[in-house]
């Protein structure tokens, strides 16, 4: 009987393992990919998909971007102000960990809570057509723009392909901006996610919309910050309205926080913003965007949708890696 050579063996011992040893490496291989994801955003370097495509649903989900703006046109018919908290939700989910609908399993303040109730109203309507299809995370990035588009704001491209992380992680909720940080640590956070300073001025003017806890500016109200120009009669107008006793009382974040607008920006001139990172935008390497948005209110719009459509592309998960939840 003929023996199998050495190397014929090695070809045959392969061949019966290749079985065996192919659901491990890939197992291997999408644990690899996920904790270098992970690594690069936490290091200030997370990726620009290239990945994503507006045609992506164009044959399982045509329909998608009517279903969506019939949903949140209906919702804001009654309660135009839930707006700036889906803008939130998307703004905060990106900037966590990338947009991968991560922050969506968070269970944050009563005004997160109503964002994600229409968020999963969403959802129930694009399942019904879409079943298994579209991920949240897509779900989300479409409704910001649908919400922005309702109160008067721009429209931009919105690409698709994102999928759903499976987890959330508390820690990514510190990788969120602070209301208190400088301008110099605004801008360190959006330079380590890939964004200009015109892009932090320009997405800033998401607050252009909605309202804000006292709770989130009540330091410079009563403890006093360093650096801070708000505007003397504008605070006492604030302590008013937002004593110590009243952490979570609501103020609007400017002066028509159901339009978006460029009146933030007008605000801002005043040195009547309503948060201390706001105020921070008047310094000197940022001032000039600000002037210029306040001045020509289609500058800003076209600068804030730019803005978005490089936002919505941060390190999100594609490629057949996460999921696709069922509920958001």
């Amino acid at each position: 009987m003929a023996m199998a050579s050495p190397a014929g063996c090695a070809s045959l011992e392969r061949k019966a393992l290749e079985p065996v040893l192919a659901p491990v490496v890939s197992a291997a291989l999408l644990l690899v990919l996920a904790l270098l994801r992970r690594y690069a955003f936490c290091q200030g370097s997370p990726t620009m998909s290239l990945e994503l495509s507006t045609s992506f649903y164009a044959n399982t989900c045509p329909d998608l971007p009517q279903i969506v703006r019939s949903v949140i046109r209906s919702e804001f018919s009654n309660e135009s102000r839930s707006a700036a908290s889906i803008l939130k939700l998307h703004f905060r989910d990106c900037f966590s960990r990338g947009c991968d609908g991560s922050l969506l399993l968070q269970r944050g303040d009563g005004r997160s809570a109503k964002g994600l109730k229409i968020i999963n109203n969403v959802k129930r309507a694009v399942e019904t057509s879409c079943p298994a299809t579209v991920s949240c995370a897509d779900i989300l990035a479409l409704s910001a723009r649908e919400s922005v588009i309702a109160l008067g704001g721009p429209s931009w491209t919105v690409e698709f392909g994102r999928r759903d992380s499976p987890a959330t992680v508390a820690a990514a909720m510190e990788a969120i901006p602070s209301p208190n940080l400088t301008a110099t640590q605004l801008i360190q956070s959006f330079q380590r996610r890939g964004l200009s300073k015109r892009d932090l001025v320009a997405l800033s003017g998401g607050h252009s919309i909605g309202q804000a806890q006292c709770s989130a500016f009540s330091a410079r109200l009563f403890n006093g910050t360093p650096g801070d120009s708000i505007d003397r009669a504008f605070k006492s107008r604030l302590e008013k309205n937002c004593p110590p006793t009243a952490p979570d009382r609501l103020t609007n974040l400017d002066p028509s926080p159901t339009t978006f607008d460029n009146l933030y920006f007008r605000a801002l001139l005043a040195n009547q913003s309503l948060l201390f990172s706001d105020q921070q935008l008047l310094e000197i390497d940022l001032v000039g965007f600000v002037k210029e948005f306040a001045a020509n209110q289609q500058t800003f719009f076209t600068a804030f949708a730019n803005g978005m459509i490089k936002m919505g592309k941060l390190s999100p998960i594609t490629a057949g890696h996460g999921e696709i939840r069922s509920s958001c």
